[in-house]
Protein backbone atom coordinates (compact mmCIF):
# COMPACT_ATOMS: atom_id res chain seq x y z
CA UNK A 1 0.00 0.00 0.00
CA UNK A 2 1.86 3.58 -0.95
CA UNK A 3 1.98 6.57 1.20
CA UNK A 4 -1.20 8.16 -0.01
CA UNK A 5 -3.40 5.47 0.16
CA UNK A 6 -2.27 4.82 4.10
CA UNK A 7 -3.23 8.47 4.49
CA UNK A 8 -6.81 7.97 3.09
CA UNK A 9 -7.38 4.65 3.99
CA UNK A 10 -10.66 5.92 5.77
CA UNK A 11 -11.72 8.35 3.28
CA UNK A 12 -11.90 4.98 0.84
CA UNK A 13 -13.88 3.29 3.82
CA UNK A 14 -16.51 6.24 3.94
CA UNK A 15 -17.02 5.73 0.14
CA UNK A 16 -17.07 1.79 0.18
CA UNK A 17 -19.47 2.21 2.83
CA UNK A 18 -21.75 5.00 0.87
CA UNK A 19 -21.59 2.75 -2.05
CA UNK A 20 -22.51 -0.49 0.25
CA UNK A 21 -25.78 1.94 1.03
CA UNK A 22 -26.67 3.54 -1.90
CA UNK A 23 -26.51 0.20 -4.39
CA UNK A 24 -28.71 -2.04 -1.67
CA UNK A 25 -30.87 1.09 -0.99
CA UNK A 26 -31.40 0.88 -4.79
CA UNK A 27 -32.15 -2.69 -5.15
CA UNK A 28 -34.83 -2.98 -2.33
CA UNK A 29 -36.15 0.20 -3.72
CA UNK A 30 -36.44 -1.89 -6.64
CA UNK A 31 -38.10 -4.86 -4.94
CA UNK A 32 -41.16 -2.66 -2.97
CA UNK A 33 -41.92 -1.75 -6.56
CA UNK A 34 -42.44 -5.05 -7.73
CA UNK A 35 -46.25 -6.37 -9.42
CA UNK A 36 -46.50 -8.72 -11.65
CA UNK A 37 -50.12 -7.83 -12.13
CA UNK A 38 -51.29 -6.89 -15.41
CA UNK A 39 -55.34 -6.30 -14.42
CA UNK A 40 -57.04 -5.82 -11.46
CA UNK A 41 -58.17 -9.53 -11.55
CA UNK A 42 -54.81 -10.78 -11.76
CA UNK A 43 -52.79 -11.86 -8.23
CA UNK A 44 -50.39 -9.27 -6.99
CA UNK A 45 -46.55 -10.76 -6.74
CA UNK A 46 -43.41 -9.94 -7.32
CA UNK A 47 -42.62 -12.91 -9.01
CA UNK A 48 -40.98 -11.76 -12.62
CA UNK A 49 -40.45 -15.00 -14.88
CA UNK A 50 -40.83 -18.26 -15.49
CA UNK A 51 -37.60 -19.19 -13.84
CA UNK A 52 -38.58 -17.82 -10.56
CA UNK A 53 -42.01 -18.43 -10.22
CA UNK A 54 -40.66 -22.46 -10.41
CA UNK A 55 -39.10 -21.84 -7.16
CA UNK A 56 -41.97 -19.74 -5.94
CA UNK A 57 -44.08 -22.27 -6.16
CA UNK A 58 -41.92 -25.15 -4.45
CA UNK A 59 -41.49 -23.32 -1.94
CA UNK A 60 -45.10 -22.96 -1.10
CA UNK A 61 -45.78 -26.21 -1.55
CA UNK A 62 -42.70 -27.39 0.64
CA UNK A 63 -44.10 -25.58 3.82
CA UNK A 64 -47.57 -24.80 2.86
CA UNK A 65 -48.24 -28.43 1.73
CA UNK A 66 -45.32 -30.46 2.63
CA UNK A 67 -44.63 -31.97 -0.78
CA UNK A 68 -42.77 -31.42 -3.85
CA UNK A 69 -45.71 -31.55 -5.96
CA UNK A 70 -46.91 -28.68 -7.48
CA UNK A 71 -49.99 -29.59 -8.57
CA UNK A 72 -52.72 -27.75 -6.06
CA UNK A 73 -50.01 -24.66 -5.96
CA UNK A 74 -50.19 -24.16 -10.50
CA UNK A 75 -53.81 -25.33 -10.64
CA UNK A 76 -56.72 -24.67 -9.15
CA UNK A 77 -59.54 -26.72 -8.48
CA UNK A 78 -61.13 -27.02 -11.82
CA UNK A 79 -58.07 -28.12 -13.07
CA UNK A 80 -56.63 -23.85 -14.54
CA UNK A 81 -53.93 -22.70 -14.81
CA UNK A 82 -52.58 -20.21 -12.12
CA UNK A 83 -51.32 -17.62 -13.99
CA UNK A 84 -49.05 -15.76 -10.92
CA UNK A 85 -47.93 -19.17 -10.26
CA UNK A 86 -47.67 -21.60 -13.22
CA UNK A 87 -44.21 -21.67 -14.96
CA UNK A 88 -42.78 -23.61 -17.88
CA UNK A 89 -39.91 -24.55 -16.00
CA UNK A 90 -41.54 -27.24 -15.11
CA UNK A 91 -41.21 -31.21 -15.38
CA UNK A 92 -43.89 -34.19 -15.11
CA UNK A 93 -43.01 -37.70 -13.75
CA UNK A 94 -44.35 -40.43 -11.51
CA UNK A 95 -44.37 -39.73 -7.74
CA UNK A 96 -43.67 -41.90 -4.42
CA UNK A 97 -47.64 -42.43 -4.65
CA UNK A 98 -47.38 -44.26 -8.33
CA UNK A 99 -49.09 -40.95 -9.76
CA UNK A 100 -47.77 -38.24 -11.79
CA UNK A 101 -47.23 -35.53 -10.82
CA UNK A 102 -45.72 -31.66 -11.86
CA UNK A 103 -42.25 -30.60 -10.08
CA UNK A 104 -40.04 -27.85 -10.84
CA UNK A 105 -37.31 -28.90 -12.66
CA UNK A 106 -34.79 -26.31 -10.89
CA UNK A 107 -32.05 -27.64 -8.50
CA UNK A 108 -33.68 -28.73 -5.35
CA UNK A 109 -31.05 -27.59 -2.68
CA UNK A 110 -31.29 -23.65 -2.61
CA UNK A 111 -35.20 -24.10 -3.25
CA UNK A 112 -35.54 -26.22 0.36
CA UNK A 113 -32.83 -23.81 1.98
CA UNK A 114 -35.27 -20.63 0.89
CA UNK A 115 -37.85 -22.93 1.43
CA UNK A 116 -36.65 -22.92 5.12
CA UNK A 117 -36.34 -18.78 5.02
CA UNK A 118 -39.87 -18.87 4.27
CA UNK A 119 -41.02 -21.14 7.06
CA UNK A 120 -38.98 -18.46 9.49
CA UNK A 121 -40.97 -15.94 7.88
CA UNK A 122 -44.09 -17.06 7.96
CA UNK A 123 -43.70 -17.89 11.43
CA UNK A 124 -42.59 -14.57 12.77
CA UNK A 125 -44.97 -12.44 10.39
CA UNK A 126 -48.12 -14.82 10.33
CA UNK A 127 -48.45 -14.55 6.41
CA UNK A 128 -48.59 -17.16 4.01
CA UNK A 129 -46.51 -16.48 0.76
CA UNK A 130 -49.57 -18.20 -1.16
CA UNK A 131 -52.24 -15.72 0.40
CA UNK A 132 -49.84 -13.10 0.70
CA UNK A 133 -47.36 -13.45 -1.77
CA UNK A 134 -46.59 -9.63 -2.78
CA UNK A 135 -45.22 -9.01 0.97
CA UNK A 136 -43.51 -12.18 1.90
CA UNK A 137 -42.29 -12.47 -1.21
CA UNK A 138 -40.73 -9.20 -1.17
CA UNK A 139 -39.67 -10.07 2.05
CA UNK A 140 -37.52 -13.07 1.32
CA UNK A 141 -36.00 -11.37 -1.79
CA UNK A 142 -34.70 -8.42 0.49
CA UNK A 143 -33.45 -10.94 3.18
CA UNK A 144 -32.17 -13.41 0.59
CA UNK A 145 -30.61 -10.82 -2.45
CA UNK A 146 -30.05 -7.42 -0.85
CA UNK A 147 -28.40 -9.08 2.52
CA UNK A 148 -26.26 -10.95 0.36
CA UNK A 149 -25.21 -8.16 -1.97
CA UNK A 150 -24.18 -6.41 1.02
CA UNK A 151 -22.19 -8.85 2.26
CA UNK A 152 -20.11 -9.46 -1.11
CA UNK A 153 -19.37 -5.50 -1.02
CA UNK A 154 -17.78 -5.97 2.51
CA UNK A 155 -16.07 -9.06 1.58
CA UNK A 156 -14.94 -7.20 -1.97
CA UNK A 157 -14.04 -3.80 -0.06
CA UNK A 158 -11.51 -6.20 2.16
CA UNK A 159 -9.93 -7.82 -0.77
CA UNK A 160 -9.25 -4.10 -2.73
CA UNK A 161 -7.76 -2.94 -0.24
CA UNK A 162 -5.29 -5.98 -0.17
CA UNK A 163 -4.60 -5.71 -2.88
CA UNK A 164 -5.48 -2.59 -4.85
CA UNK A 165 -2.64 0.39 -5.29
CA UNK A 166 -4.02 3.51 -6.22
CA UNK A 167 -7.45 5.24 -4.13
CA UNK A 168 -8.82 5.88 -7.84
CA UNK A 169 -8.18 1.97 -8.38
CA UNK A 170 -10.05 0.61 -5.70
CA UNK A 171 -12.53 3.26 -5.56
CA UNK A 172 -13.68 2.24 -9.64
CA UNK A 173 -13.36 -1.46 -8.69
CA UNK A 174 -16.03 -1.31 -5.70
CA UNK A 175 -18.16 1.40 -7.60
CA UNK A 176 -18.11 -1.14 -10.78
CA UNK A 177 -19.61 -4.13 -8.65
CA UNK A 178 -22.07 -1.79 -6.93
CA UNK A 179 -23.79 -0.51 -9.99
CA UNK A 180 -21.67 -2.45 -13.63
CA UNK A 181 -22.97 -6.22 -13.05
CA UNK A 182 -25.86 -8.26 -13.59
CA UNK A 183 -26.01 -8.88 -10.31
CA UNK A 184 -28.23 -6.22 -9.48
CA UNK A 185 -29.94 -7.19 -12.11
CA UNK A 186 -30.74 -10.57 -11.19
CA UNK A 187 -31.10 -9.10 -7.57
CA UNK A 188 -34.73 -8.29 -7.74
CA UNK A 189 -35.68 -12.38 -8.79
CA UNK A 190 -35.44 -15.31 -6.79
CA UNK A 191 -32.54 -17.02 -8.56
CA UNK A 192 -29.23 -18.80 -8.20
CA UNK A 193 -26.63 -16.25 -9.91
CA UNK A 194 -26.91 -13.50 -6.85
CA UNK A 195 -26.11 -15.92 -4.21
CA UNK A 196 -23.44 -18.26 -6.34
CA UNK A 197 -21.68 -14.80 -7.05
CA UNK A 198 -21.66 -14.24 -2.94
CA UNK A 199 -20.08 -17.68 -2.44
CA UNK A 200 -17.46 -17.74 -5.07
CA UNK A 201 -16.52 -14.43 -3.55
CA UNK A 202 -16.39 -15.47 -0.06
CA UNK A 203 -14.70 -19.26 -1.48
CA UNK A 204 -11.81 -17.20 -3.67
CA UNK A 205 -11.38 -14.74 -0.34
CA UNK A 206 -10.40 -17.66 1.89
CA UNK A 207 -8.33 -19.21 -1.07
CA UNK A 208 -5.88 -16.24 -1.59
CA UNK A 209 -4.84 -16.14 1.95
CA UNK A 210 -4.33 -20.16 1.72
CA UNK A 211 -2.51 -19.85 -1.32
CA UNK A 212 0.03 -17.24 0.46
CA UNK A 213 0.15 -19.15 3.53
CA UNK A 214 -1.04 -22.56 2.88
CA UNK A 215 -0.40 -23.61 6.63
CA UNK A 216 -2.98 -21.06 7.59
CA UNK A 217 -6.09 -21.64 10.51
CA UNK A 218 -7.77 -24.85 9.45
CA UNK A 219 -11.28 -23.37 9.91
CA UNK A 220 -10.19 -21.40 6.54
CA UNK A 221 -10.02 -24.78 4.33
CA UNK A 222 -13.39 -25.45 6.27
CA UNK A 223 -15.51 -22.29 4.70
CA UNK A 224 -13.25 -22.04 1.46
CA UNK A 225 -14.68 -25.96 0.92
CA UNK A 226 -17.99 -24.56 2.08
CA UNK A 227 -18.38 -21.86 0.25
CA UNK A 228 -16.66 -23.67 -3.08
CA UNK A 229 -19.37 -25.97 -2.83
CA UNK A 230 -22.27 -23.57 -2.32
CA UNK A 231 -21.35 -22.20 -5.46
CA UNK A 232 -20.85 -25.13 -7.77
CA UNK A 233 -24.14 -26.55 -6.49
CA UNK A 234 -25.78 -23.00 -8.00
CA UNK A 235 -23.55 -22.45 -10.99
CA UNK A 236 -22.77 -26.34 -12.24
CA UNK A 237 -19.42 -25.11 -14.06
CA UNK A 238 -18.32 -23.38 -10.90
CA UNK A 239 -14.93 -23.51 -8.56
CA UNK A 240 -14.06 -26.70 -9.24
CA UNK A 241 -10.39 -25.98 -9.48
CA UNK A 242 -10.09 -24.76 -6.67
CA UNK A 243 -9.78 -27.66 -4.20
CA UNK A 244 -7.18 -29.09 -6.60
CA UNK A 245 -5.24 -25.65 -6.58
CA UNK A 246 -5.65 -25.87 -2.92
CA UNK A 247 -4.51 -29.89 -2.98
CA UNK A 248 -1.49 -29.12 -4.24
CA UNK A 249 -0.70 -26.30 -1.88
CA UNK A 250 -1.54 -28.49 0.84
CA UNK A 251 -2.77 -32.07 0.00
CA UNK A 252 -3.39 -32.95 4.08
CA UNK A 253 -5.11 -29.98 5.15
CA UNK A 254 -7.38 -29.98 2.07
CA UNK A 255 -7.89 -33.18 2.41
CA UNK A 256 -9.48 -32.92 6.16
CA UNK A 257 -10.37 -29.16 6.17
CA UNK A 258 -12.33 -28.52 2.47
CA UNK A 259 -12.94 -31.79 1.40
CA UNK A 260 -15.61 -33.11 4.33
CA UNK A 261 -17.63 -29.67 4.06
CA UNK A 262 -17.64 -29.54 0.20
CA UNK A 263 -19.02 -33.37 0.06
CA UNK A 264 -21.20 -32.26 2.53
CA UNK A 265 -23.15 -29.92 0.01
CA UNK A 266 -22.33 -32.73 -2.41
CA UNK A 267 -24.85 -34.89 -0.55
CA UNK A 268 -27.47 -32.62 0.51
CA UNK A 269 -27.76 -31.48 -3.31
CA UNK A 270 -28.04 -35.21 -3.91
CA UNK A 271 -29.98 -36.23 -1.28
CA UNK A 272 -32.94 -33.41 -1.48
CA UNK A 273 -32.84 -34.02 -5.26
CA UNK A 274 -33.72 -37.77 -4.67
CA UNK A 275 -36.10 -36.46 -1.82
CA UNK A 276 -38.00 -34.58 -4.19
CA UNK A 277 -38.00 -36.99 -7.54
CA UNK A 278 -36.89 -40.47 -6.11
CA UNK A 279 -33.72 -40.55 -8.27
CA UNK A 280 -30.37 -38.97 -8.02
CA UNK A 281 -30.47 -37.73 -11.70
CA UNK A 282 -31.21 -34.33 -12.25
CA UNK A 283 -34.46 -33.44 -13.99
CA UNK A 284 -32.04 -31.95 -16.66
CA UNK A 285 -30.77 -35.04 -17.36
CA UNK A 286 -34.53 -36.56 -17.70
CA UNK A 287 -35.15 -35.29 -21.01
CA UNK A 288 -35.20 -38.16 -23.73
CA UNK A 289 -36.62 -41.29 -23.92
CA UNK A 290 -35.42 -44.39 -21.47
CA UNK A 291 -34.00 -47.97 -22.19
CA UNK A 292 -36.04 -50.15 -24.98
CA UNK A 293 -38.73 -52.14 -23.97
CA UNK A 294 -39.14 -53.99 -26.88
CA UNK A 295 -38.31 -53.65 -30.74
CA UNK A 296 -40.59 -54.70 -33.86
CA UNK A 297 -40.97 -54.32 -37.45
CA UNK A 298 -43.38 -51.53 -38.88
CA UNK A 299 -45.00 -51.46 -41.89
CA UNK A 300 -47.52 -48.69 -43.18
CA UNK A 301 -50.81 -50.39 -41.59
CA UNK A 302 -49.03 -49.72 -38.24
CA UNK A 303 -47.76 -46.27 -38.79
CA UNK A 304 -51.67 -45.38 -40.25
CA UNK A 305 -52.93 -46.74 -36.65
CA UNK A 306 -50.47 -45.02 -34.55
CA UNK A 307 -51.20 -41.73 -36.34
CA UNK A 308 -55.21 -41.96 -36.20
CA UNK A 309 -54.43 -42.67 -32.24
CA UNK A 310 -55.07 -46.31 -31.89
CA UNK A 311 -52.98 -49.18 -30.36
CA UNK A 312 -51.81 -51.83 -32.83
CA UNK A 313 -52.45 -55.24 -31.55
CA UNK A 314 -49.11 -56.06 -32.54
CA UNK A 315 -47.83 -53.41 -29.60
CA UNK A 316 -49.93 -54.68 -27.44
CA UNK A 317 -49.06 -57.93 -27.78
CA UNK A 318 -45.48 -56.88 -27.76
CA UNK A 319 -45.74 -55.39 -24.51
CA UNK A 320 -48.08 -58.02 -23.23
CA UNK A 321 -45.25 -59.93 -22.97
CA UNK A 322 -43.55 -57.32 -20.89
CA UNK A 323 -43.91 -57.53 -17.04
CA UNK A 324 -45.04 -54.60 -16.19
CA UNK A 325 -45.52 -53.18 -18.83
CA UNK A 326 -49.10 -54.70 -20.38
CA UNK A 327 -51.62 -52.15 -21.74
CA UNK A 328 -55.13 -51.89 -20.39
CA UNK A 329 -58.14 -51.36 -22.91
CA UNK A 330 -58.21 -47.63 -22.27
CA UNK A 331 -54.72 -46.89 -23.20
CA UNK A 332 -54.49 -44.10 -25.46
CA UNK A 333 -52.07 -43.10 -28.11
CA UNK A 334 -51.18 -39.48 -28.82
CA UNK A 335 -48.85 -38.70 -31.48
CA UNK A 336 -46.22 -36.73 -31.41
CA UNK A 337 -44.53 -36.34 -34.83
CA UNK A 338 -45.89 -38.22 -37.13
CA UNK A 339 -44.19 -41.75 -38.24
CA UNK A 340 -41.57 -40.65 -36.19
CA UNK A 341 -42.61 -40.73 -32.24
CA UNK A 342 -45.90 -41.55 -30.28
CA UNK A 343 -46.57 -41.75 -26.41
CA UNK A 344 -48.53 -44.53 -24.86
CA UNK A 345 -50.79 -43.36 -22.01
CA UNK A 346 -52.68 -45.65 -19.80
CA UNK A 347 -54.04 -43.33 -16.86
CA UNK A 348 -55.31 -46.16 -15.10
CA UNK A 349 -52.02 -47.83 -14.38
CA UNK A 350 -50.20 -44.43 -14.62
CA UNK A 351 -47.70 -45.76 -16.89
CA UNK A 352 -46.83 -44.04 -20.00
CA UNK A 353 -44.07 -45.35 -22.67
CA UNK A 354 -42.74 -43.85 -25.77
CA UNK A 355 -42.94 -45.40 -29.29
CA UNK A 356 -40.38 -44.20 -31.49
CA UNK A 357 -39.33 -44.96 -35.24
CA UNK A 358 -36.21 -45.66 -36.77
CA UNK A 359 -34.65 -43.21 -39.37
CA UNK A 360 -36.08 -44.96 -42.31
CA UNK A 361 -39.47 -45.82 -40.65
CA UNK A 362 -38.38 -49.72 -40.95
CA UNK A 363 -38.29 -50.43 -37.09
CA UNK A 364 -40.01 -49.61 -34.05
CA UNK A 365 -39.28 -49.54 -30.60
CA UNK A 366 -40.99 -49.27 -27.67
CA UNK A 367 -39.03 -47.34 -24.91
CA UNK A 368 -39.59 -46.88 -21.25
CA UNK A 369 -40.71 -43.13 -20.09
CA UNK A 370 -38.00 -40.70 -18.99
CA UNK A 371 -38.81 -37.32 -21.21
CA UNK A 372 -39.82 -35.61 -18.09
CA UNK A 373 -40.00 -32.41 -20.03
CA UNK A 374 -42.69 -34.19 -22.51
CA UNK A 375 -46.17 -33.83 -20.99
CA UNK A 376 -49.56 -32.07 -21.92
CA UNK A 377 -49.69 -28.09 -22.97
CA UNK A 378 -45.55 -28.49 -22.29
CA UNK A 379 -43.89 -25.74 -23.99
CA UNK A 380 -40.52 -27.55 -24.46
CA UNK A 381 -41.78 -29.48 -27.63
CA UNK A 382 -40.21 -28.39 -30.63
CA UNK A 383 -43.53 -27.17 -32.27
CA UNK A 384 -44.20 -25.03 -29.32
CA UNK A 385 -40.68 -23.09 -28.53
CA UNK A 386 -40.23 -19.64 -29.75
CA UNK A 387 -37.77 -17.20 -29.88
CA UNK A 388 -34.06 -18.10 -28.38
CA UNK A 389 -35.73 -21.38 -27.17
CA UNK A 390 -35.34 -22.86 -30.58
CA UNK A 391 -31.47 -22.47 -30.40
CA UNK A 392 -29.29 -21.60 -32.58
CA UNK A 393 -28.15 -23.26 -35.22
CA UNK A 394 -24.48 -21.87 -35.66
CA UNK A 395 -22.09 -22.30 -33.52
CA UNK A 396 -19.77 -19.06 -34.63
CA UNK A 397 -22.97 -17.20 -34.47
CA UNK A 398 -23.40 -18.36 -31.22
CA UNK A 399 -20.01 -17.16 -29.86
CA UNK A 400 -20.39 -13.66 -31.54
CA UNK A 401 -23.84 -12.53 -29.52
CA UNK A 402 -22.21 -14.54 -26.54
CA UNK A 403 -19.12 -12.12 -26.16
CA UNK A 404 -20.12 -9.42 -28.05
CA UNK A 405 -23.28 -9.59 -29.20
CA UNK A 406 -27.31 -8.97 -28.07
CA UNK A 407 -26.03 -11.13 -24.95
CA UNK A 408 -22.30 -10.33 -25.25
CA UNK A 409 -20.50 -10.81 -21.73
CA UNK A 410 -18.65 -7.77 -23.28
CA UNK A 411 -20.99 -6.07 -24.85
CA UNK A 412 -23.75 -5.90 -22.00
CA UNK A 413 -20.78 -5.87 -19.39
CA UNK A 414 -18.30 -4.03 -20.74
CA UNK A 415 -16.35 -3.44 -17.22
CA UNK A 416 -14.88 -7.36 -18.06
CA UNK A 417 -12.88 -5.89 -20.82
CA UNK A 418 -10.51 -4.44 -17.74
CA UNK A 419 -10.08 -8.13 -16.56
CA UNK A 420 -8.48 -9.24 -19.57
CA UNK A 421 -5.93 -6.71 -18.99
CA UNK A 422 -6.06 -7.13 -15.22
CA UNK A 423 -4.91 -10.95 -15.82
CA UNK A 424 -2.33 -9.66 -17.93
CA UNK A 425 -1.06 -7.69 -15.25
CA UNK A 426 -1.74 -10.33 -12.44
CA UNK A 427 0.46 -12.58 -14.82
CA UNK A 428 3.39 -10.53 -15.25
CA UNK A 429 3.71 -9.52 -11.58
CA UNK A 430 4.10 -12.74 -9.37
CA UNK A 431 4.99 -10.78 -6.22
CA UNK A 432 1.86 -9.11 -5.79
CA UNK A 433 0.38 -13.03 -5.18
CA UNK A 434 -2.91 -12.96 -7.85
CA UNK A 435 -1.28 -15.02 -10.72
CA UNK A 436 -2.88 -17.92 -9.04
CA UNK A 437 -6.36 -16.27 -9.32
CA UNK A 438 -5.20 -15.20 -12.99
CA UNK A 439 -4.88 -18.60 -14.03
CA UNK A 440 -8.31 -20.04 -12.38
CA UNK A 441 -10.49 -17.52 -13.60
CA UNK A 442 -8.95 -17.83 -17.52
CA UNK A 443 -8.81 -21.63 -17.18
CA UNK A 444 -12.28 -21.21 -16.30
CA UNK A 445 -13.80 -18.72 -18.29
CA UNK A 446 -12.34 -20.79 -21.36
CA UNK A 447 -13.66 -24.04 -20.19
CA UNK A 448 -17.20 -22.53 -19.29
CA UNK A 449 -17.38 -20.57 -23.12
CA UNK A 450 -16.07 -24.02 -24.35
CA UNK A 451 -18.67 -25.93 -22.53
CA UNK A 452 -21.66 -23.74 -23.74
CA UNK A 453 -20.25 -22.72 -27.21
CA UNK A 454 -18.60 -26.21 -28.72
CA UNK A 455 -20.02 -28.77 -26.10
CA UNK A 456 -23.63 -28.42 -25.73
CA UNK A 457 -26.12 -29.04 -28.88
CA UNK A 458 -28.43 -26.70 -30.77
CA UNK A 459 -31.37 -26.80 -28.95
CA UNK A 460 -29.55 -25.61 -25.45
CA UNK A 461 -27.94 -23.30 -27.85
CA UNK A 462 -30.21 -20.36 -26.13
CA UNK A 463 -28.05 -17.54 -25.07
CA UNK A 464 -29.54 -17.98 -21.74
CA UNK A 465 -33.29 -18.27 -22.19
CA UNK A 466 -35.25 -15.04 -22.26
CA UNK A 467 -32.64 -13.35 -19.73
CA UNK A 468 -30.46 -10.51 -18.90
CA UNK A 469 -28.01 -12.16 -20.36
CA UNK A 470 -25.70 -15.26 -21.27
Amino acid sequence: MDEVSDKTADLRRAVYALLLVVACASITGRILTLDSARTPRQQSTPFQSANDRSRWSTIVALVDHGTFELDDVIFDEQGRRRSAWYSIDLVKHRGADGREHYYSSKPTLLTVLLAGEYWVVKLVLGLSLAENPLYVGRVMLILTNVLAFGVYLLVLAQLVERYGRTDWGRIFVMTCAAFGTFITTFSVTLNNHTLAAVTALLAIQQALYLWDKPRGQWWRYVVCGLFAALTAANELPALALLGVALAWKSPLKTLLGFAPPALLVAAAALGTNYWAHGTWKTPYAHRHDGPVIATLDANEELLAALNQGQLPPAIRDALSAKPNSAPSATTQVEPRTPNKRWVLWDEAQQLRLAVVASPEARQLQIRAWDNWYDYEGTYWNDEHKTGVDRGEPSRWVYALHCLVGHHGIFSLTPIWLFTLCGLWFAWREPERGLRPLAVLVAVLTLVVLAFYIVQRPEVDRNYGGVSAGL
